[in-house]
């Protein structure tokens, strides 16, 4: 089997990504960031347009916080980032690894068309530099 070098985010990006949407609750999402294993996840509204990312990091505090004061955790919106780097499917794995560099996300959501269509993370640049290096 051949399988094509990768050389755009399309070639290497997850398609069916966990997201949630504002009225995701803190815990439901915390619960799926640790079932998945993802860091942060994508935020959309109804029709899957991007509105925000959140990651463990922006809830740890406040799951923590509910639990100390046995109260309802908050909802994704009230704590979500809304300026948010994502990239395009079509875009160069060498440009984007390029802007990954240095404390940047580590999961960009791929955007087309204001629709999120997937999020690819360092470790698939990674291992997609990997394989060109290899070719």
């Amino acid at each position: 089997m051949n399988k094509k070098t990768p050389d755009t985010v399309r070639d290497v990006m997850s398609r069916d990504c966990y997201r949630v949407t504002g009225e995701t609750s803190i815990t439901t999402l915390a619960q799926g960031l640790a079932l998945h294993r993802l860091p942060g996840a994508p935020v959309v509204d109804t029709s899957d347009r991007l509105i925000g990312f959140i990651s463990e990091q922006d809830v740890m505090g406040r799951v923590l916080d509910s639990i100390y004061h046995d109260d309802e955790a908050p909802l994704v919106r009230e704590l979500m980032r809304q300026d948010v780097l994502t990239t395009t499917p079509n875009k160069s794995i060498t440009d984007l690894a390029q802007e990954m560099l240095g404390a940047k996300p580590k999961i960009y959501p791929v955007v087309e068309q204001q629709r999120l269509v997937g999020i690819v993370t360092r470790r698939d640049i990674l291992m997609a530099l990997l394989t060109i290096r290899r070719h």
